[in-house]
């Protein structure tokens, strides 16, 4: 492992040493009853969709046509269709409950939404909701029982030669990555699980770290190692900025890009996650900006969770803009250090100086940059940590454009059940608000400007 911090000079160039964790991956209460067949749902694009594609600019809509191989316009169809496709996904799962089995978009502009039950009586239902259904064995919640166990395992057990280990939602498993049969057969020993339970991908690569107010640009740790800004956030008056938590410790200090003093780590999780914020100064100023291509920039608008199989992009200060695909959230990955659980890997490339970077489908903040493998050269895969835990662990504000006032922050005297601007929700939470119920279709946070009276692609009223 190099190690964490790397010394520089300020007379020397500054070495792009920002951690980054890398490994190798392939591309890749009881139910209600089904909805009646009806229509396709019209959903509308709001401000808290995760971003359609008139929103983009052209820029990012060019990068994306250039990292996913895409035919001019096809760009913006597909963010779109993401956007439109996590509404109907969400709308599925609140109704299939314990038999809901993942969802996932597919083809170059994510015009088909597949989504998996455990029971071939609601293929109808799905169908009518514009979906392809996949009938499977394990519903979502059985896959995620089993890798619980393996995340339990890990921490009594030595991971290094079985490093990776995820949800796989289209295929219905769980898969662990090892470097040999007889390695991945330890750790799933170790967990009580049988083969039949785990499949497993043989892969020599291992993970390892690369010690190497707008999202995407340089800071320096320590004056001696350099990550990239997340997200802008505020915790009650102070302001600061999401990034890893593999990029400084509780109390390290932190230089902008021009070397001005700017702040100080505020907290950090690593390992187990890879999340911390820094507070920042009185000469920085908290913004929705994300830095994307050719000196353009992306303003956050919300932090709705995309699907399996949408787009997503990246802004790093080594290796700027680059764009992906999702392939599996609920991912975990073992390095030097310990275990992350809970990232997301993609196909959007990486390099050392990356880290803490952000991840955007379309407008929408998805998680700021953990690790990968490869390089932005030849291609490879990069992992991030989602942004609504850190935000909720941290107490965090995301800073956006959706409201023309502020997002407050999450207040804790609010009735439990009670909508609440700044909360973090995740799908199939009720709340209360204005006299009628709400249930929650898409994970975000509740921004300030976006009730759920206002946003049908965030919430359904029953």
């Amino acid at each position: 492992m190099v190690g964490r911090h790397a010394a520089r000079s300020r007379r020397a160039a500054l070495t792009a040493l920002g951690a980054l964790v890398l490994t190798a991956l392939p591309s890749a209460a009881s139910a209600a009853p089904p909805p009646a067949p009806g229509p396709r749902p019209v959903v509308p694009v709001v401000a808290g969709t995760p971003g359609a594609g008139a929103a983009a600019p052209a820029r990012m809509l060019r990068a994306m046509e250039r990292d996913l191989k895409l035919a001019p316009g096809q760009a913006a169809v597909r963010l779109a269709n993401e956007a439109e496709a996590g509404t109907r996904a969400g709308l599925l799962h609140n109704t299939l409950g314990d038999r809901f089995a993942g969802a996932w978009v597919s083809g170059a502009t994510s015009a088909e939404l597949t989504v998996a039950t455990t029971d071939a009586a609601d293929t109808v239902a799905i169908e009518a909701q514009g979906a392809k259904a996949a009938v499977v064995g394990k519903g979502l919640a059985q896959l995620r029982a089993v890798k619980e166990k393996l995340d339990a395992a890990a921490v009594r057990t030595a991971t290094r030669q079985s490093p990776v280990w995820y949800v796989d939602v289209p295929n219905n498993r769980v898969t662990v990555q090892a470097i040999s049969e007889s390695a991945a057969a330890r750790f799933t020993e170790a967990a009580d699980l049988s083969g039949q339970d785990v499949s497993v991908r043989i892969s020599a690569d291992q993970p390892r770290v690369l010690e190497d107010l707008v999202g995407g640009d340089a800071y320096y740790i320590n004056d001696e190692a350099r990550c990239s800004i997340g997200f802008s956030v505020t915790k009650d008056d102070q302001q600061g900025f999401a990034t890893a938590g593999h990029c400084g410790d509780p109390g390290a200090t932190t230089t902008g890009y021009n070397e001005a003093p700017q702040g100080t780590f505020q907290a950090s999780t690593f390992p187990g996650k890879d999340m911390a914020w820094v507070g920042v100064n009185s000469d920085w100023t908290a913004t929705p900006d994300v830095k994307a291509e050719g000196g353009e920039k992306i303003q956050v608008a919300g932090s709705v969770e995309a699907l399996v199989g949408a787009s997503v992009c990246r802004s790093g200060s080594t290796t700027g803009w680059r764009c992906g695909t999702i392939e599996q959230h609920d991912t975990s990955v073992t390095y030097p250090d310990g275990t992350i659980d809970g990232v997301t890997r993609t196909t959007a490339c990486a390099e050392g100086g990356d880290s803490g970077g952000p991840f955007v489908s379309g407008t929408q903040a998805q998680g700021t940059t953990s690790g990968g493998s490869g390089d932005c050269t030849s291609g490879g895969t990069t992992f991030y940590q989602p942004v609504n835990p850190l935000l909720s662990d941290f107490g965090l504000t995301l800073k956006t454009t959706s409201a023309a006032a502020e997002t407050p922050a999450p207040q804790d005297n609010a009735a439990a059940d009670a909508w609440a601007a700044g909360r973090v929700y995740q799908v199939g939470v009720t709340v209360a608000y204005d006299g009628a119920r709400y249930r929650c279709l898409q994970g975000h946070q509740a921004q300030g400007a976006g009730s759920p009276a206002s946003t049908p692609a965030l919430w359904q009223r029953v």
